[in-house]
C-alpha cells in the first residue's frame, strides 16, 4: 500500500503503450503507481530496430487519426509538431487472381461506399458488384455482431472475400468474422441503423471524418511514443521496474496491461520482414504506399507489403536513395529474407536481385486473443481494445479516468 496517506497505490502489470498511458495518467492525478515490465524494455510491439543503418519501427508505424486520442497524447508529450501525414498515393490490392489494382478510393476497411463504382468492379467483378447493390437495398434486419457477418449479409461473400478480408487482415491481422462491429468502427452500428444500408453508413462515416488521411505517423518513427511516455511517466512519479515479474499484489488496484487473462500460447503470431534495398525502379512508387494481399494469391506468402519510403517523406529522406519494404506474414517462412525478396519483386512488379538487398531483419510478436477481464484486475491493451494504437490509447485513457473516480479521494 502507499506510504503516503490519502494516496492510492496502484500496480500496473505490463509496460506496453496501454500500461504506460494508464500509469502516467494515474500518477499525474496523484496516485502512487508502480509499473512492472517483465522484459528489459518498454513499449511492447511499438518497438525500434536498425536495418541498413536506418532506425526503423519494428512494429506499428502509424496510427488511425479517428477520435484524436493518439494526436492528443502526442501533443501532451510535446510531439505534436512531429506528427506527419503519409505521402499522397493509393494503397493497392493483390487479388487472388490477376494483376494488382488500386484499392477503392471511397471505402471503410474495404467496405465500399458505392458497390458498383468502377474501382470496386475492378476488384470484385461486375456480377458481384451488382449483387452487393441488390443485397444492400433490402430492408435492414437485426445487425450481426461481427464485421464479416455484416458484409456477407449486406454486400455478399464475394465482396467480403475479395475486398474486405484482405484489408481487415492487413489492419487487424484477423478475419472479419472475428472483428466485432464496434471494433471495426465505434459508430458503424449506429450509422447502419440510421441509414438502413451498409454503403450509406460508410458514406456517412467518411463524410463525418476530418479531412485528410485516415492515418498519420511520427517523424522518426512511432517507437518515439513509448519512450516519451516512459520519460513523462517517470517525471510524474511512476516507479518503472524492468525485468519485474509479479504474481501477487498488495495494492488498492491492479491494472493488467498484458495478456494475463488468456491461456498460455493463445494468440496469433505475426512476423515482419524488413528489407532495405537499392533499386531505382522503386523511385516511381509503382504500387503507391504498398499492397494488401488476398488469400490465395498465387506464389505470394506475404499478407501485406508496405513501401515505407514511398509512404513517409521523413523516411525517404533518411534512407538517402534506398528503399525500405516491410512485409508481414502469418507463418514464418523457412528463409524469411529470400521469401520476402521474391514476394516483394512479384508484388511491386520490379526486378529485385539478391545483390540489391542491402540489409534485412525479421521480428515476430504475438497478437493476443480477445480475453475477458480477470476478476482481480482492470484490463487494458489489445486483448480488450483490439489492435491499433487509436483504440488502445483511447481505451487506456477511458480506463484511467474511471479508475481515478474510484481511487482518488475527493
Amino acid at each position: 500500500m502507499s506510504d503516503r496517506p490519502g494516496r492510492a497505490a496502484i500496480e500496473v502489470v505490463g509496460g506496453g503503450v496501454a500500461g504506460l498511458v494508464v500509469a502516467r495518467r494515474l500518477a499525474l492525478a496523484g496516485a502512487d503507481v508502480v509499473l512492472h515490465e517483465a522484459s528489459d524494455r518498454l513499449g511492447g510491439t511499438v518497438a525500434r530496430h536498425v536495418v541498413g543503418g536506418i532506425p526503423l519501427d519494428a512494429g506499428a508505424e502509424s496510427f488511425a487519426v479517428r477520435g484524436g486520442s493518439v494526436a492528443a497524447l502526442l501533443a501532451e508529450l510535446g510531439l505534436a509538431g512531429d506528427i506527419v501525414d503519409p505521402r499522397p498515393g493509393p494503397a493497392w490490392l493483390q487479388p487472388a487472381e490477376g494483376s494488382p489494382v488500386p484499392l477503392p478510393a471511397t471505402a471503410l476497411l474495404g467496405i465500399p461506399a458505392d458497390p458498383v463504382a468502377a474501382d470496386v468492379v475492378a476488384v470484385v467483378g461486375e456480377a458481384a458488384a451488382m449483387r452487393a447493390a441488390e443485397l444492400d437495398a433490402m430492408p435492414l434486419g437485426d445487425v450481426p455482431a461481427t464485421l464479416g457477418a455484416l458484409v456477407r449479409e449486406r454486400h455478399g461473400a464475394d465482396v467480403l472475400d475479395r475486398l474486405v478480408t484482405p484489408v481487415v487482415r492487413g489492419v487487424h491481422s484477423i478475419h472479419p468474422d472475428d472483428v466485432p462491429i464496434e471494433r471495426a468502427h465505434p459508430a458503424l452500428r449506429a450509422a447502419l441503423v440510421e441509414h438502413g444500408s451498409l454503403s450509406a453508413a460508410v458514406r456517412s462515416l467518411r463524410a463525418a471524418a476530418p479531412p485528410g488521411s485516415a492515418v498519420a505517423g511520427l517523424r522518426g518513427g512511432m517507437h518515439r511514443l513509448p519512450a516519451a511516455l516512459a520519460e513523462d511517466a517517470a517525471r510524474a512519479g511512476v516507479d518503472i521496474r524492468l525485468g519485474s515479474r509479479v504474481d501477487a499484489f498488495d495494492a488498492a488496484m491492479v491494472v493488467a496491461a498484458r495478456s494475463v487473462t488468456a491461456p498460455a500460447g493463445e494468440g496469433r503470431r505475426i512476423h515482419l520482414v524488413t528489407l532495405v534495398v537499392d533499386q531505382d525502379e522503386l523511385d516511381a512508387a509503382p504500387r503507391g504506399s504498398g499492397l494488401l494481399v488476398a488469400e490465395g494469391a498465387p506464389g505470394i506468402r506475404a499478407r501485406a507489403l508496405t513501401h515505407a519510403t514511398a509512404k513517409w517523406e521523413w523516411l525517404r529522406e533518411s534512407a538517402a536513395g534506398r528503399h525500405v519494404l516491410r512485409l508481414s506474414y502469418d507463418d514464418v517462412p523457412a528463409d524469411p529474407v529470400e521469401t520476402a525478396r521474391t514476394d516483394a519483386a512479384a508484388l511491386l512488379g520490379v526486378a529485385l536481385p539478391r545483390e540489391r538487398v542491402l540489409d534485412a531483419a525479421r521480428v515476430s510478436w504475438t497478437r493476443p486473443a480477445p480475453a475477458s477481464p480477470a476478476p482481480w484486475a482492470v484490463v487494458v491493451g489489445e486483448t480488450v481494445a483490439g489492435s491499433g494504437l487509436a483504440g488502445i490509447v483511447a481505451h487506456a485513457e477511458r480506463t484511467a479516468q474511471g479508475l481515478l473516480a474510484r481511487v482518488i479521494p475527493g
